[in-house]
């Protein structure tokens, strides 16, 4: 009895040693304090910030004319080399002029006869006058002799108007263009007869200097700057003098900016958007019609504008939020009203005062009056988007 009682002591040792093996296993080590989060601030400063809009445009020739038969003949020579710049008054194509110079010998002809016609109706008339006042021959005679020396020299007028269509005619058969650019392919060969209308279209010719930009703003893109304007964030210069830069697709800057020259009067009713055109010069053909290019135009500005990081901006389930720094250096979530895009940066309409300091790296990992490990941002203070930076408007191609 006395060795059972033996074993059982021994059993309960064994157990509470290993049950306080078991909870000494369980208990979870003290883990150290936690870090406040490190973050990077900067100082807002509101100040007169210029922007500028950038639109997706085409290029457009300042002139471009179709180059047609004026006469019904046949085509003897094309006299360009298709593609090539041409010259005003540069000869492009030549018809056979033999029809038209057999035409104008004929009219010159007839207009021969009506001169001898008149001739003789005048001296018949100078003989009759004096005849009549003498009583010598009838009235009947001088209303006659009146009435034929007017009829003639009609005759000859009318004759004059025809040697001038002859060779008005004969003219055309020399077909020159009217201006200086780049001409088309010929869409008639040699030896084809042409007429005149549309299907006497021979080529054309598409004047290079000055060129026209063309794009196009959305109702809801117009009706957003004119409220901004209406609210003082945007200023655009006098008569909406806006300097135009272009960009080709290859990045290339064309050197010469252009201006604003043309506001549509109405919108298109096939895409709703409002036309503009801005003209500039291309003396070394740079630019062709048709391109696709970027516009920017500059001159607007945003007066006292604030312009923060986008990275500072987060957004919420209903709005935008930035985390201010109070007095105390604790950071407040505060909700604000956004604009534009210009760069890497975002105008803040409504929610920051010049002055106040906000988080800009780091601002995921913040909470509420938490504990923060500030570091200040290179540059300390919040500017304007350096001069020629586009920006991007919310409802168009701006950056």
């Amino acid at each position: 009895m006395n060795n059972a009682r033996k074993g059982a002591v021994m059993a309960l040792v064994l157990l509470s040693g290993v049950l306080s093996q078991l909870y000494g296993c369980d208990k979870a080590p003290v883990s150290p304090a936690r870090k406040p989060p490190e973050v990077t601030v900067m100082t807002v400063t509101a100040r007169d910030t210029p922007v500028t809009f950038e639109f997706v445009a085409q290029t457009q020739s300042s002139r471009e004319v179709e180059i047609r038969a004026r006469v019904a003949g046949f085509l003897d020579q094309r006299l360009y080399t298709e593609g090539d710049l041409v010259k005003t008054g540069q000869k492009l194509f030549q018809m056979d002029r033999k029809p038209f110079e057999a035409a104008l010998l004929s009219a010159q002809g007839q207009l021969a006869q009506q001169q001898a016609r008149w001739e003789v109706a005048k001296a018949t008339l100078a003989r009759v006058r004096p005849l009549a006042a003498q009583n010598a021959v009838s009235k009947m005679d001088l209303d006659n002799a009146v009435g034929n020396e007017r009829e003639t020299r009609a005759a000859v007028l009318a004759a004059e108007g025809n040697v001038r269509t002859e060779q008005l005619n004969l003219s055309y058969t020399t077909i020159v263009s009217p201006l200086t650019g780049l001409a088309s392919y010929s869409k008639k060969q040699e030896g084809s007869y042409v007429t005149p209308g549309e299907s006497g279209l021979l080529t054309s010719v598409s004047q290079m200097d000055p060129m026209y930009v063309n794009f196009s703003l959305s109702e809801n893109e117009t009706l957003k700057y004119r409220d901004d304007v209406a609210a003082g964030h945007l200023i655009f210069p006098p008569r909406s003098e806006l300097i135009v830069e272009v960009v080709m697709a290859d990045g290339t800057v064309v050197p010469n900016t252009g201006t604003v020259n043309f506001l549509a009067p109405s919108y298109s009713q096939g895409t709703g958007t409002f036309l503009v055109r801005a003209v500039l010069a291309n003396p070394n053909g740079l630019l062709r019609p048709g391109q696709f290019v970027r516009a920017l135009a500059k001159g607007a500005s945003r007066p006292n504008a604030i312009l923060v990081p986008q990275k500072a901006v987060l957004e919420g389930a209903k709005s935008h939020f930035i985390w201010v720094l109070n007095a105390e250096g604790k950071p407040e979530q505060r909700v604000v009203e956004v604009g534009d895009w210009q760069g890497d940066n975002w105008f803040i309409n409504k929610g920051l005062r010049s002055g106040e300091r906000i988080v800009v790296d780091g601002a995921i990992r913040v909470t509420p009056g938490g504990p923060l490990n500030i570091v200040d941002a290179p540059g300390a203070a919040s500017t304007g988007a350096a001069d020629g930076q586009p920006a991007k408007a919310n409802g168009g191609k701006s950056q």
